[in-house]
């Protein structure tokens, strides 16, 4: 399975990439995030309130993933 992961706000800088392609044996996002965690420079995506999106739509870590999807990193917006 082949997936386009993307990074917005402070995950991209702290990646220093908005982008990437990974291949592997995808069940869910959260099976992405945890193979894209492990790299170096990539703790920020064990922050346990991260949120995702699949395809454009925001889910959450237990959603599935099929071949040729497209998954959204970003951290959760705060407001004052």
């Amino acid at each position: 399975m082949k997936l386009t992961v993307k990074f917005f706000a402070r995950y991209r800088e702290a990646l220093g990439v908005d982008s990437v392609e990974v291949e592997g044996d995808f069940a869910t996002v959260d099976d992405v995030r945890a193979l894209l965690a492990q790299r170096d420079g990539a703790e920020v995506l064990s922050e346990q309130n991260l949120m995702c999106a699949r395809n454009e739509d925001l889910c959450q870590l237990d959603e599935p993933v099929s071949d040729g999807d497209e998954v959204a990193f970003f951290p959760t917006v705060t407001g004052g």
